[in-house]
C-alpha cells in the first residue's frame, strides 16, 4: 500500500498582500502552514474569533509596523491595493515589489 498524504489548498501564498477583515491591516504573506502550529495556551489568548485549526493560518508582516502576526485564513482578504508593505524585515524575505506580489530573495548556496 501506498503512502497517503493530505493536500491542503492555501488561498495565499508567500509574497501575496493581504488584508485582516477583522483587525483592518494590510501586510505581506511570509510563510504559510496547512493548519494551525501553535500553543494551545497561544490560541485561547490571542484567537478571539476561535477560527479553526484544521485550516491554513499565515506568518504575515503587518504594514507600518515591526509586528509580525499569524492569521488564519478565514479572516485574510486579498488587498486590492497593491501598494508596497513598510515593515523593517520585509527585505529578509523579498527582492522587490512586482505586479502586485513580493518576489522572494532567491537562497545563496
Amino acid at each position: 500500500m501506498g503512502t497517503v498524504t493530505s493536500i491542503v489548498r492555501v488561498n495565499y501564498s508567500v509574497g501575496e498582500l493581504v488584508h485582516h477583515r477583522l483587525f483592518n491591516y494590510r501586510g505581506v504573506v511570509i510563510d504559510v502552514d496547512q493548519n494551525f502550529q501553535s500553543t494551545d495556551e497561544w490560541y485561547e489568548a490571542v484567537a478571539r474569533s476561535r477560527p479553526p485549526k484544521n485550516k491554513p493560518w499565515y506568518h504575515v508582516l503587518v504594514h507600518g509596523s515591526s509586528q509580525t502576526t499569524y492569521v488564519a485564513e478565514q479572516n485574510l482578504e486579498h488587498d486590492q491595493s497593491e501598494l508596497p508593505i513598510e515593515h523593517p524585515m520585509l527585505n529578509l524575505f523579498f527582492s522587490k515589489l512586482d505586479n502586485g506580489k513580493y518576489v522572494r530573495i532567491s537562497p545563496v548556496n
